[in-house]
């Protein structure tokens, strides 16, 4: 049945009014493309949101979630349970970096964010130092849109309706640099330095306030900044020197995103804390989690008064059972097509027609890792953010999805995509930018 009046729905993130007054449904999905009401196909250069990343409509994952629902619904994870919660947490522990070894389940990026945070400065109560409350986040920063990640997150749009947010935050500059860095291939080798404002901070703040550092390895939502060659490492060292917990907000790059099944595995440093969501389930149900260092979680275990509950959180679809049956189809396909290990072989042809888009009109960086791509205009251009909407609105109507945000494009594919798929993407890109 046709839809007639589009005005109920409040879209998310959108401006309702310019979409409403020429709307374009999509219908449905296969592999790497979307097919909307009018049979117009459109390459999905953005994985839905980050997060389709084993491609549309995978037969075993749409099976495991039919399977679920007519055995079991739902039931609450609080006092009870189900297997496919076990299993999954179980067989997420398997690809993660050790020792990351617990899983607390939630539903959402955002969720995950705002849980971690949560655990953070209870693990630092429980051992002792309650004063230790204040959180530092990253210029730029994006983590969800709950209060505790508005607050920690560093994107002024998404901060300033909001009013005064969490008490007790602070920020690190964020990492991007034209100047020193623009048109790097994978990691800038500059800006390792960038990491020492945490000493700054641990200065002005003293440690002994501070619970955690929460970053994203490689910001998205922002444009693409990529991390520079021993930055992470160094705001890992810091930490560990302040025992300052540190949570990497892995939302975007968990599950392959960048040739790995996590970007803590990919660049070699392991944080304390992970919260993970999209890519878990593929976008099939929404899922979050968030993996905790064996110490914490054996901290809440043993320090937490004996017959009571550990830590008081949760959400009434914490373990959904059709969440947790598409989690683990999802893991059994990641692996069964070796979708990791194809993003990785990919991610070189990528990267060479990422970077062959150089030269063109108002193009002032290109960046990428794995399987993600940020291309940035230049700011002196005349309405750059409407230059840029103008450029994905081109490449729309000739068959291609990419993002639009701010003065960036950005890409962000299924992992399952292919070279001619690639070819198609940036050779319309390319067009697109020469008639806008």
């Amino acid at each position: 049945m046709p839809i007639t009046d589009l005005d109920a729905f409040w879209m998310p993130f959108t401006a309702n009014r310019q979409f409403k007054a020429n709307a374009q449904l999509v219908t449905a999905a296969q592999g790497v493309y979307y097919t909307l009401d009018n049979g117009h196909q459109l390459l999905d250069g953005t994985a839905g949101l980050w997060c389709v990343n084993a491609g549309h409509a995978q037969p075993k994952i749409t099976a495991a979630i039919q399977k679920q629902a007519a055995q079991l619904d739902y039931v609450s994870n609080f006092q009870m349970g189900h297997t496919g919660a076990f299993q999954l947490a179980h067989n997420l522990t398997k690809i993660l970096p050790s020792p990351l070894g617990h899983i607390f389940f939630t539903n959402s990026g955002s969720e995950s964010v705002d849980t971690a945070l949560k655990i953070a400065i209870a693990y630092h109560a429980l051992r002792g130092e309650g004063t230790r409350t204040r959180l530092i986040g990253r210029e730029r920063a994006y983590h969800g849109t709950g209060f505790g990640g508005i607050s920690v997150g560093g994107i002024v749009k998404n901060r300033i309706p909001f009013g005064p947010l969490l008490p007790g935050i602070d920020h690190l500059p964020h990492t991007h640099n034209l100047e020193k860095a623009a048109f790097s291939r994978g990691q800038p080798t500059w800006g390792a330095a960038l990491a020492d404002n945490l000493e700054r901070l641990v200065e002005l703040h003293d440690a002994s306030t501070i619970a955690a550092v929460i970053v994203e390895p490689m910001a998205g939502a922002t444009g693409v900044l990529i991390p520079p060659q021993g930055y992470l490492e160094r705001l890992r060292s810091i930490c560990d020197k302040y025992s300052i917990l540190l949570i990497f907000d892995e939302v975007i790059t968990g599950f392959g995103r960048l040739g790995a099944p996590f970007a803590a595995t990919l660049l070699g440093v392991t944080p304390d804390i992970m919260a993970l969501a999209k890519g878990l389930t593929n976008g099939a149900v929404p899922a979050g989690a968030v993996a905790v260092h064996n110490e914490i979680y054996d901290t809440f275990m043993n320090k937490a008064p004996r017959n009571g509950i550990e830590f008081f959180h949760g959400y009434t679809y914490s373990g959904h059972p059709l969440a947790m049956a598409a989690g683990l189809a999802t893991l059994e396909v990641y692996q069964e097509q070796d979708i990791f290990g194809h993003a990785k072989v990919i991610s070189a042809y990528w990267e060479d027609a990422a970077h062959s888009l150089r030269g063109l009109p108002g193009i002032v960086d290109i960046r990428n890792l794995g399987l993600v791509a940020g291309i940035e205009f230049d700011n002196k251009i005349k309405g750059v953010y409407a230059h840029t909407a103008k450029i994905a609105d081109a490449c729309f109507e000739k068959g291609i999805l990419v993002r639009a945000l701010g003065a960036n494009l950005v890409l962000s594919p299924p992992l399952i995509i292919e070279k001619k798929h690639v070819d198609q993407l940036f050779g319309t890109i390319a067009d697109a930018i020469r008639v806008c």
